[in-house]
């Protein structure tokens, strides 16, 4: 009996000890990660108190993430501010604003004529003066005989001499010259679901790529969306400059490689006009010299290729009002290449050749359509006749 009992309790302390050995085993064993259906952030535990026992790893749902303390939260992402794009002024009445650039045109067509005129007695001497003072303005030679013989009519019929009755005849001469009823409105409405396309022509130095970004901020400041097509690629720093204009207005400029075929970029340009839908493509041409007949020959290329999409809705010439009578030679030879459909008048800004957009007018029959007065990037004007010849008269009256 004593052998039974000895037996018994031994087996009791073996089963105990195999069950002390078991169990540390199994919570050294890792516990599965819990599953929370959301972003969680692991936290390492402090180590456990028990030595050689490993624990699992906290896992803490996003929401809770949300309320940890500043030292355990993630960085936050770094967005890029978008830049700031320029707000072009309204084009109208612009004119008007920047009337004070012509005053010194004012000192011919102002205080100039309107002194002279305005004498008790005017003889062959005062007309012969009056006559110098319009063509030394650039006015042109015919024109200016025109309007003098208008002018001595009047004076004659009418009798007039005070400052405000010859200052009121010369403007009517002078808008009369302009031929205000000429069509100066820019083609810009997109149709048959292509933009409109305008061709920016003109001879070296007159300012063209400049005034192709101007023509980009007046567009947008009237309510259009714009493209540029940079189809000069002969001038290295051509394209990064449209590329600049537009960037500062958020229109897209197309461009090709230096010294690629400016045709090609022409015709790309207004491809991609038409997949994204803008309203106008403004295409800026290589500076030509118009005494080169191979470079006004790819000139006439370049709108042929682009008329592959349709035809061209305007073909602007660019123009330095300060060359004087040598414009009227230049645009006479653009207008047989390319069709120019109106004219953009630059560096009008104090100069005393205001004279030239009515020369233009009357020796091509081209309407001037914008006038540009300064170098900032809204002194570029629609040409309004009558608040032109206002500012050219200036208040000398």
């Amino acid at each position: 009996m004593e052998y039974v009992v000895a037996a018994v309790i031994l087996l009791v302390v073996l089963l105990a000890g195999g069950i002390g050995l078991v169990v540390p085993r199994m919570r050294r064993r890792e516990l599965p990660p819990a599953e929370t259906g959301g972003d969680t952030t692991t936290l390492e535990r402090p180590s456990a108190a028990e030595p050689g026992v490993q624990t699992p790893p906290l896992v803490v749902p996003a929401e809770v993430d949300e309320g940890l303390p500043p030292l355990l939260e993630r960085e936050p992402e770094v967005v890029e501010p978008e830049p700031e794009l320029d707000r072009p002024e309204p084009t109208a009445g612009r004119l008007v604003r920047l009337r004070a650039r012509l005053s010194r045109s004012q000192n011919i067509f102002g205080r100039g004529l309107l002194s002279v005129l305005s004498r008790d007695h005017l003889d062959e001497d005062a007309w012969e003066e009056i006559e110098d003072s319009l063509i030394s303005a650039d006015v042109g030679v015919e024109a200016t005989q025109v309007i003098v013989a208008r002018l001595r009519e009047r004076v004659r019929v009418l009798g007039t001499r005070t400052v405000a009755e010859v200052r009121e005849q010369l403007t009517e001469e002078l808008v009369a010259a302009l031929d205000p009823e000429m069509d100066r409105t820019l083609k810009t409405t997109p149709h048959d679901g292509r933009p409109a396309v305008m061709l920016v022509v003109g001879v070296n130095g007159a300012g063209k790529t400049t005034t192709c970004g101007k023509i980009g901020r007046v567009l947008i400041a009237d309510g259009r969306s714009v493209l540029f097509g940079a189809a000069d690629t002969f001038r290295a720093a051509a394209a990064d400059q449209i590329q600049t204009w537009g960037e500062r207005v958020g229109a897209e400029t197309v461009r090709g490689p230096e010294g690629g075929d400016p045709a090609s970029v022409a015709f790309d340009a207004v491809k991609r006009g038409i997949d994204i839908g803008v309203d106008t493509v403004v295409i800026d041409t290589a500076g030509r010299l118009q005494n080169k007949v191979g470079l006004m020959d790819e000139l006439g290329k370049v709108k042929r290729v682009v008329e592959k999409h349709g035809p061209v809705d305007e073909t602007l010439l660019v123009l330095d009002a300060t060359t004087g009578q040598n414009g009227l030679e230049q645009a006479r030879v653009f207008t047989e290449v390319v069709d120019v459909t109106g004219v953009v008048l630059t560096k009008l800004d104090g100069t005393a050749k205001g004279g030239i957009v009515i020369a233009v007018q009357r020796k091509l029959g081209i309407p001037v359509k914008l006038v540009g007065l300064g170098e900032g990037p809204d002194d570029l004007a629609p040409f309004e006749p009558a608040a032109f010849v206002e500012a050219l008269l200036g208040s000398a009256a």
